[in-house]
């Protein structure tokens, strides 16, 4: 596969795709709405919530903390995680921006 030559693209143009690839996948998707139903941290296994294996699980969890969508804590031997408010926000700004433009032509 080629380089993406993301230095090309503005910053918020580099931002929408990583978040858009963040949220091309059910199970992050999944894992971010029940961090939101539960409303608070999860220390335990998302395991049984999700029903993917381990590996599997701890790979989106890893690529939602990347982008800043969650953050981790270290508890004991466990590592709970929740929504990154912050972050959060930012990102619908972003994106609502991004989706909110309007076509002005009558183009085709």
């Amino acid at each position: 596969m080629g380089l993406t030559k993301s230095e090309i693209f503005t910053e918020q143009q580099n931002q929408i795709a990583n978040i858009a690839k963040v949220f091309g996948h059910p199970a992050r998707v999944a894992i971010l709405q029940y961090l939101f139903k539960i409303n608070s941290c999860i220390c335990g296994d998302l395991v049984d919530e999700i029903g993917l294996a381990q590996p599997t699980i701890s790979q989106h969890l890893r690529a939602l903390k990347n982008i800043g969508l969650i953050k981790g804590n270290i508890e004991g031997t466990s590592i709970c995680y929740c929504i990154n408010n912050d972050n959060w926000t930012t990102m619908k700004s972003i994106i609502n921006e991004f989706l909110n433009q309007d076509i002005n032509n009558n183009c085709c």
